[in-house]
């Protein structure tokens, strides 16, 4: 039996950075096939009962810092806790996502991450998203984003059919792990099978 992961992510989410390598060893690991779902957690959050960065309690705000350090020095990712371009409009690279071939989504999606998450790159500005996507099969990132439109949002609304309310979440035969920390949970899920 084919086993088959569903990833709703983020390119501007930090914790999708920190999990998307090790999630795709995952995968790998265990035979499964990853389905790179970038979904609109702007459209989320109001139904879900999640609050934007910028909405969240000082305290929150802070404490989300110093998690974000723990976490990329307990991984060994490199991470720049607060990027030059963040927050970014995720919407184009998303699209950009959605618009590859299926077979390059998930290392463009992590080439997306990284720029944003190591290389503080504006992943909303067109010249990256065509440098990025060209490095990733995409030769034609407009082309790519106007055809990942439509598909962002309906992955959009299959998230929150599915119950999907923060980034990421892995999806296993119907049973959702919500975050880069659930990994583990993700890893014995598939080997189960």
């Amino acid at each position: 039996m084919q086993k088959i992961a569903d990833y709703y992510m983020a390119p501007s989410s930090p914790w999708t950075y920190l999990g998307h390598a090790r999630f795709g060893e995952i995968a790998r690991r265990n035979g499964a096939t990853v389905r790179v779902k970038p979904v609109d957690y702007g459209a989320i959050f109001p139904q879900s009962g999640g609050l934007p960065l910028a909405k969240r309690a000082p305290q929150r705000q802070a404490y989300r810092l110093v998690e974000l350090k723990r976490w990329g020095e307990h991984l060994g990712v490199p991470i720049t806790l607060q990027p030059k371009h963040f927050p970014v409009n995720a919407t184009p690279a998303s699209c950009l996502i959605l618009g590859a071939p299926e077979a390059q989504r998930f290392l463009l999606a992590g080439a997306l991450l990284a720029a944003l998450w190591t290389e503080e790159a504006d992943i909303a500005d067109p010249a990256t998203l065509a440098r990025i996507g060209a490095r990733h099969g995409v030769p034609e990132a407009g082309t790519a984003i106007a055809a990942g439109e439509p598909v962002f949002r309906a992955m959009t609304e299959e998230a929150l059919t599915r119950g999907v309310f923060g980034a990421p979440t892995y999806l296993y035969r119907d049973e959702l792990f919500w975050g880069q920390d659930r990994l583990e949970f993700v890893d014995r899920a598939l080997a189960r099978g």
